[in-house]
């Protein structure tokens, strides 16, 4: 017959042995929740962090403005040239926001920059074609208004292609965006893009075609850009200027300040005499003759050579005293 201290130790370890084992299972429950609320907490982070996308946010918010028919751009149309009714512009305007994107999307390959700097210009020629848009002539808006959008897309490429603009007038602008288009054709059609093939092909001289190959083969130097990755010597040091710098030219100016202070100090020191002389003789552009001199005050040409001797030396003495490195100066 088993002993009843026996069977409660026994009933002891088995409800102790079910306890850690629950006691386990509850422990991994909590660990397997935490690493759930830890990647979900992971997830939506990342998601947070995804990169904003002006252009999808652009793009997904012009396309809830629905086309328009022909009627429609007709009326509008008319509303806007009769009345200047801005309602209307804005619907006409908004309808064709579309449209700049196209035509921006067709100059991206040139550009290949930031989209949106295309779209924003060619907004600004969409703004354009609305004021300017004739509802009487039979011309579809969109067609009328894609003029104005690639204008002003053009002309903003044109100005920002290069610090130096390389094209001014509206032949160098046309002739900057067919230039490339030109090359290629011909190099599709098997053919070299020599610049008299290019001039018959696009009605300009070949030394049009000649000087805006250059401009576009040439990229843009700083002239602060060191040579090479490990010199301190500078492009720009390398050109010569005939133009003092302003440094150089601020030094001049206080230099010459101060010579003036100086002269004007040294002629208080001088007789009346000798004043005629320092200004008719040493200070002057055009000095009077000794004789002339010497006929005033009724003195000898050798006397008059002996006194401008003398005030010369006492100017210099003067100077040598009054400004600090004086002889860097002479």
């Amino acid at each position: 017959m088993a002993n009843p201290k026996d069977k409660a130790s026994k009933k002891q370890e088995k409800d102790k042995a079910v306890a850690e084992t629950l006691e386990g299972v509850l422990e991994e429950t909590e660990a397997q929740q935490k690493q759930a609320k830890h990647k979900a907490e992971t997830v939506e982070r990342d998601k947070s962090l995804v990169e904003y996308d002006p252009l999808q946010r652009y793009l997904a918010e012009i396309n809830q403005y629905r086309l328009l028919t022909r009627e429609e751009e007709v009326e509008l149309g008319k509303r806007i040239r009769e009345d200047g009714d801005k309602e209307a512009a804005y619907t006409l305007a908004t309808a064709n926001l579309r449209l700049v994107v196209k035509i921006a999307l067709e100059f991206q390959r040139v550009w290949m920059q930031n989209l949106l700097d295309l779209i924003q210009e060619g907004n600004i020629g969409l703004m354009h074609a609305v004021q300017k848009f004739d509802p009487y002539k039979n011309v579809k808006f969109s067609y009328y208004a894609s003029f104005w959008i690639k204008a002003y897309i053009l002309k903003f490429i044109m100005d920002n292609w290069r610090l130096v603009k390389i094209g001014t007038t509206q032949g160098q602008r046309k002739l900057f965006f067919k230039l490339k288009k030109e090359k290629q054709n011909l190099i599709d059609q098997g053919f070299v893009p020599q610049p008299k093939l290019l001039s018959d092909r696009l009605g300009v001289s070949e030394q049009e075609i000649t000087e805006m190959d250059q401009r576009l083969d040439g990229w843009d130097l700083s002239l602060d850009e060191p040579l090479k990755d490990d010199s301190d010597t500078e492009r720009g040091e390398f050109f010569s200027s005939n133009v003092d710098s302003v440094e150089s030219q601020m030094a001049k100016k206080e230099v010459e300040g101060l010579l003036q202070q100086k002269v004007a100090e040294f002629r208080r020191q001088l007789s009346e005499r000798e004043v005629e002389i320092f200004d008719n003789r040493i200070f002057t552009d055009t000095p009077q003759t000794l004789q002339d001199i010497g006929d005033r005050y009724n003195i000898s040409r050798e006397r008059v050579r002996q006194l401008e001797k003398n005030i010369i030396k006492k100017m210099r003495v003067f100077f040598e005293k009054e400004i600090p490195d004086f002889a860097l100066y002479e």
